[in-house]
């Protein structure tokens, strides 16, 4: 089981997911809000059999299906805020280190809100917070800046 997420340049972002049986699953976000959820061949990874899109509304009723508690997302309605989960992963270059390190609002614009660990949540990280493997960054911003903030954690 594996994920990966890719910058698709003047699009959105592609989330792609593999399940433990094999199956290639994607979501792929446009910058407008638009969704479209992906199926794939276990064989060809590269062979879409079936694309959905989804609406705002769909993509959050769907998510409380899978998941009936997530956090609910912030209404921006009208205003370009976006608010994503960033997995700290193996291959951070941040694992370890200081949140002050990442220079994420100065290089991004977007914010880290908050940071959640497998037994505890902490709101509002100051910058000598130190991240650790699994932790999952609460990250508010522009679509761009969010996407950029995920970038820098992933790969540095």
């Amino acid at each position: 089981m594996g994920t990966r997420r890719t910058s698709l340049p003047g699009v959105g972002t592609q989330y792609d997911f593999t399940t433990e049986a094999g199956r290639h699953i994607s979501v792929v976000v446009h910058h407008d809000g638009r969704r479209f959820l992906g199926f794939y061949a276990s064989d060809d990874p590269d062979a879409c059999q079936l694309s959905v899109p989804l609406s705002s509304a769909e993509a959050t009723a769907l998510a409380h299906l899978i998941d009936p508690a997530p956090i609910d997302a912030v209404r921006t309605d009208g205003i370009d805020l976006v608010t994503e989960h960033i997995q700290m992963g193996s291959r951070s270059p941040y694992l370890g280190r200081l949140l002050a390190e990442t220079q994420a609002r100065t290089r991004t614009g977007a914010s880290i809100v908050a940071v959640l660990r497998r037994t505890s949540a902490h709101p509002s990280p100051g910058p000598d917070f130190r991240f650790a493997l699994g932790d999952t960054l609460v990250a508010v911003g522009t679509r761009e800046g969010v996407d950029a903030l995920a970038e820098i954690i992933a790969e540095g």
